[in-house]
């Protein structure tokens, strides 16, 4: 009898593949007899590559290699030599439908995750908004493997083990960390505005952190313009803050820093995902997106979650929607010190209890 081999599709955002750590780990150790195989991006590897023994991995570049419909029948004829039995769709957009259609037409046994588009509208409608908890992508995800005949009970702690990712694969600038020092993970920036805090509070958070905790060490996460820009400054002014892309080489490497960080300071961002999957609690803002959305980090507490309270949010799913009042109050209305409060309970506990 031939052994059941699971293919999983998952090609984008960061986020959301992030997300299907935790399931696609379920499933495996769950039932340690199937194979899975994971296809995303290229960038995603490190999720599932250890994940566990049965799991593997395969990265398709849909820019280049994979472009167009000639590349998907590419792509699908590459999928069907690994002789998969059963097609899990954790995506359900135009790419992962065509190649849903082929391995149908082939006769495989496919399902694809459900969306839950209505509730989603309802829940940031402009009028008669509905708040109510949606299903996470975990859940969804889960959805799609019952189907198939695997259903899980969704079990992950973190892509390391409990004392965190080998430091000694990282630059000397980074480690070791110091039994005195507080490694704090600052992530200030989003893909939208409505999910960005404003840099110069986010600077204000950082002097004040460090102001309360001068051995403290600031590690800055993300890439692009306004983060060189930023960030630059931000160590040129405050020797303690590590700019940490101009350090590491890839995600294996952050995900091993992560793993070391007593706290993250985060956007609703890819970043607060992946400091959920190395157990290290986050402090999440979130602005134009909510967490009734179900796309809080795994095992984030709710009580973590940053947010101002306006009958406006969430006014999008994603954060990319124009802002409906034009002022973005939902991230200007949020004080620097919230903020600091709720860092200042996860890295120190006693003396924010004892002053409660």
């Amino acid at each position: 009898m031939r052994k059941e081999h699971i293919l999983i599709i998952r090609f984008s955002a960061m986020g959301d593949v992030a997300m299907a750590v935790p399931v696609v780990y379920s499933l495996a150790t769950q039932y340690p007899d199937i194979r899975v195989t994971v296809l995303s991006r290229k960038y995603a590897r490190p999720f599932f590559e250890d994940l566990a023994p049965n799991v593997s991995f395969m990265e398709a570049d849909l820019k280049r290699e994979y472009r167009g419909v000639k590349g998907l029948n590419a792509l699908y004829r590459r999928l069907t030599a690994k002789q998969f039995t059963k097609i899990a769709d954790f995506h359900n957009v135009l790419r992962s439908e065509y190649l849903r259609m082929r391995f149908n037409m082939g006769r495989y046994r496919v399902e694809h995750i459900n969306k839950h588009r209505r509730e989603r509208r309802a829940l940031v409608s402009n009028k008669n908004k509905v708040r109510e908890q949606l299903r996470t992508p975990f859940e969804n995800y889960a959805d799609v493997l019952a189907k198939l005949g695997y259903p899980v009970k969704l079990e992950f702690t973190s892509l390391f083990p409990p004392e965190g990712g080998n430091l000694n694969m990282l630059p000397a600038i980074i480690g070791p960390k110091k039994s005195f020092e507080q490694w704090i993970g600052v992530a200030p920036t989003a893909a939208h505005p409505g999910k960005t805090y404003p840099p110069e509070r986010t600077r204000h958070i950082i002097e004040q952190l460090l102001q309360k905790h001068p051995r403290a060490r600031i590690f800055l996460f993300g890439r692009g313009r306004m983060e060189e820009q930023l960030f630059s400054e931000w160590c040129r002014d405050l020797p303690q803050c590590v700019y940490v892309s101009r350090h590491l080489e890839n995600m294996h490497q952050e995900l091993i820093l992560i793993s070391h960080l007593d706290v993250m300071f985060s956007m609703d961002s890819s970043n607060m995902h992946l400091a959920s999957l190395t157990s290290t609690p986050v402090v999440s803002v979130w602005g134009a997106t909510h967490p009734l959305a179900g796309f809080m980090g795994w095992k984030q507490k709710a009580e973590n979650a940053i947010q101002a309270d306006l009958d406006c949010r969430p006014c999008s799913i994603y954060g990319n929607r124009r802002c409906r009042r034009g002022d973005f109050a939902c991230m200007n209305l949020i004080k620097p010190e919230t903020i600091i409060e709720r860092i200042e309970h996860i890295i120190n506990p006693q003396t924010t209890e004892t002053s409660l």
